[in-house]
């Protein structure tokens, strides 16, 4: 498989362009979706039959979920980050203690970031925001940080590892959108552009040196603490509060779904070691093994906008 990814920004018209070119001899559905085997009909009444058998259905959902909106993931293969190339997620610790370390980050995110906040839901995000209004769905946990199910209109929902569509103060707490963020970095850098190659899976882009040199990064307008967008960092921990939340919610159900998710964070994958306890029915749909699979009763190697369409939630 041979990908290539151009991004181009100018910070004076606030443009951006994409240019994606791909030769791939799998026939994956997407530019970020890993192959996967065809979907097999048997596999397919069986998720049907534990969906229709659920009643208080909790859903946990990983990136898998949205490659096929066109937001690559860390470990999938061939087509992950880790997979494309050897950069690294950016750290917590880094990010608190390093002030090149930040203006770094944001110089990369704000090149991303137009693209990144105008990707779309798919089928998958549609058919769980269906499931919800429709009452089959008891409650939605993500660890994706790309809003894509608020946008497809879910409302029991839990953002685990938070959003970045939003920004907030280190220093004083102020939270502010990411879209006011974007303004007042654009006028802080009439100037300023860039040429990126390469796309990292939390809307950022990679970027030289030389280029993040000159970027300028703007400071809380209440206090002027560092800014940090609304999420957790690798190397940092979800909110005690909300993982009792979460529990709790775990605890309500009567059966676990886990989509697109290997499970291999601890954040997530706790929550199955309390359905475990709990003795729920989990079932997991996901390209590649996962940290789980000896724990489901179902395990399906599908891509997730192709395979939830399918089921009824009746």
């Amino acid at each position: 498989m041979r990908m290539s990814f151009g991004l181009t920004f100018r910070a004076a018209k606030s443009r951006w362009m994409v240019n994606v070119s791909r030769q791939c001899s799998h026939g994956s559905v997407g530019l970020f979706v890993p192959p996967s085997p065809p979907l097999d009909p048997e596999k397919v009444k069986e998720l049907q039959r534990f969906i229709t058998l659920s009643k208080r259905l909790l859903v946990m959902t990983g990136a898998g979920i949205s490659t096929e909106s066109g937001i690559p993931d860390y470990r999938s293969e061939k087509v992950g980050l880790y997979a494309r190339t050897d950069k690294k997620p950016i750290q917590h610790g880094d990010f608190l203690r390093s002030a090149p370390i930040r203006q770094r980050y944001w110089a990369r995110n704000f090149v991303g970031w137009p693209r990144f906040s105008s990707l779309q839901p798919n089928p998958a995000h549609w058919a769980l925001s269906n499931w919800e209004r429709l009452g089959k769905l008891y409650w939605l946990v993500t660890q994706n940080v790309d809003a894509l199910h608020t946008k497809a209109g879910s409302q029991r929902l839990t953002e685990l590892h938070g959003c970045m569509h939003r920004v907030l103060c280190l220093d004083c707490g102020e939270k502010i959108t990411r879209r006011a963020l974007q303004e007042r970095f654009e006028a802080l850098n009439p100037t300023w552009s860039a040429e990126a190659h390469g796309l990292a899976p939390d809307g950022d882009v990679f970027l030289t040196e030389e280029q993040v040199q000159s970027f300028q990064v703007p400071s809380c307008a209440r206090c002027g603490g560092p800014l940090k967008p609304d999420v957790v960092f690798f190397g940092d921990t979800v909110n005690p509060d909300k993982v009792d939340f979460v529990r709790r919610r775990v605890k309500e159900a009567d059966s676990l779904l886990v989509v697109g998710s290997s499970l291999q964070v601890y954040s997530g994958y706790r929550f199955i070691l309390t359905a475990r306890e709990k003795k729920l029915p989990i079932a997991i749909l996901n390209i590649g093994p996962t940290r789980s699979d000896d724990l489901a009763c179902l395990k399906l190697d599908s891509p997730c906008g192709e395979l939830l369409p399918l089921i009824d939630p009746h």
